[in-house]
């Protein structure tokens, strides 16, 4: 995989300046350019279509999270605030990561990491398998040998047909969420997301049996679910 381009917008110049100074020290990132006004950047992300966003959220005229509903669906975003408020709802606008202000480079990095996991993820599943960095080292696994994916903080956990004990790696179930083909897997509960076919059964308490375990498909996720269940009936 080549350098991850990005373009940095913040209204603040100082804030603009350090993060301009922390790409350029970093050998897979690559600057498109850096806004201080989030209406002018928002033409240039639409045109250039970067990997990564470095965004701030209070901005006057267009703030950050109106600014990430905006952007091409090739671009995914890496916030960076003052306000830690914000860090739950950023993960709802294709967020990888939340950098609170004032940012160190070894915060700095670890979002830059997080992202090159989520994009080696992203790049590979069109040729229908997924790497994934387990005890450092990269796994390549067909997508069709995942059962169901498990949350656990900032690390998820791969169950695959094959294997006994489930693949960790450092991402986020929003992340795996949009690497994993939608027609093929489907969120179900905020810890789990199950590959459709490989669904044996679902009782009437809309509990999921799949490889050796049984999910329970929780309210948030039920309505969606049960339409793809009623399409799935004859």
């Amino acid at each position: 995989m080549n350098r991850l381009t990005c373009i940095i917008v913040d209204d603040e110049p100082l804030a603009v300046k350090l993060l301009e100074s922390f790409v350029t020290k970093t050998a897979d990132l690559e600057l498109l350019g850096s806004f201080t006004d989030s209406v002018e950047a928002i033409n240039a992300i639409k045109e250039q279509k970067p990997n990564l966003l470095f965004l701030d959220i209070q901005m006057p005229d267009l703030n950050g999270m109106e600014l990430a509903r905006m952007i091409p669906d090739g671009t995914r975003v890496i916030f960076t605030t003052a306000f830690k408020e914000y860090a739950f709802e950023s993960y709802e606008v294709k967020a990888l990561d939340f950098l609170l202000k004032p940012i160190r480079y070894h915060k700095f990095m670890e979002a830059v990491e997080k992202a090159k996991e989520w994009f080696k993820v992203w790049f590979t599943v069109n040729n229908k398998t997924v790497f994934l960095r387990v005890d450092g080292e990269y796994r390549q696994v067909a997508i069709q040998d995942i059962l169901y994916v498990c949350g656990m903080k900032d690390y998820v956990m791969f169950y695959l047909a094959e294997e006994k004990k489930p693949l960790i790696t450092h991402l986020t179930m929003k992340a795996v969420e949009e690497m994993l083909p939608s027609e093929q897997f489907m969120r179900v509960h905020r810890s789990y997301i199950v590959a459709l076919d490989k669904i044996r059964k679902v009782d009437r308490n809309d509990c999921i049996y799949i490889g050796n375990e049984i999910i329970h498909v929780t309210e948030a996720f039920r309505e969606a679910f049960q339409l793809y269940l009623t399409s799935r009936c004859h």
